[in-house]
């Protein structure tokens, strides 16, 4: 469903780029010069920052603006993303956004329907998660009987058999695969016969809001329990899966190696 970040990355990576780049720029224009008159040796302060710095910009860049990797660590998208994937996060699609602030800076792309998301928890923003785009600002979304209904129009499902869902360190539960019809986006769902968690649903999304859950429907904590996502919280749209480990069977599933989410 969820990872916690203990450990404020972006923060941590532009603070280190802030401050090896006021270094390197002191020494490139102020204290080389100055060395050359005395002879004195380079600091190794001096010396660490100007070896650094370009990596760890080139780092950020590439972070903040094009793209991040995240590591899946819950069930709550079976069968379309597994436990243990490892994902290439746009970080473009919604927007330029300043690291660190989250400030959009340009407007690339909105959200759309059926696109899978990375975006932080709207109760813990230390917080990220990862769901599919249900509902759009101004729709009204209602969900009854296991079927999902967007602005009066039933979302088709159609039977594909007996599935196992599986989540870290849980024994495999019986459930139904289902392929969804969201709209022209096709995509594969699974709904235990067991579980009747939200049976009936009904809201209509504020704007600048989006409503979002997970494929594994009844092992799902999403938008049905904790509302919607504020537009700001977005962080990018997943793409695909570079590497995949099953920590069940401590094996790579290089059957997912390299594919495309959708």
């Amino acid at each position: 469903m969820s990872m916690p970040i203990n450990f404020d990355f972006p923060f941590y990576l532009t603070l280190l780029v802030i401050v090896t780049g006021i270094l390197t720029f002191l020494d490139k224009f102020i204290f080389e010069k100055k060395r050359e008159v005395s002879g004195k040796k380079q600091p190794w302060y001096f010396d660490y920052s100007r070896s650094f710095f370009p990596a760890l910009l080139i780092v950020l860049i590439i972070r903040s603006f094009i793209v991040q990797p995240y590591r899946v660590p819950t069930g709550s998208l079976e069968p379309t993303v597994m436990p243990g994937d490892f994902i290439i996060v746009e970080q473009y699609a919604y927007g330029l956004r300043l690291p660190v602030l989250q400030k959009k800076i340009y407007n690339v792309g909105e959200p759309k329907r059926g696109d899978i998301a990375l975006f932080y928890y709207p109760e813990d923003t230390s917080v990220r998660f990862i769901k599919r785009v249900i509902g759009l600002p101004g729709d009204h979304v209602v969900y009854k009987n296991k079927v999902l209904t967007i602005n009066g129009k039933e979302m088709k499902q159609v039977v594909l058999g007996p599935a196992m869902n599986e989540d870290p360190d849980e024994l495999p539960k019986p459930v139904i695969r289902k392929r969804e019809i969201l709209e022209g986006v096709q995509h594969d769902i699974f709904i235990s016969e067991d579980r009747g968690w939200f049976q009936e649903f009904d809201v209509t999304v504020p704007p600048h809001h989006y409503f979002m859950m997970g494929d594994n429907r009844d092992y799902s904590a999403d938008s049905r329990y904790w509302g919607t996502v504020p537009e700001e919280y977005l962080i990018g749209r997943a793409v695909a899966i570079w590497l995949s480990w099953d920590s069940n069977k401590t094996r790579v599933r290089w059957d997912r190696l390299f594919t495309e989410i959708h």
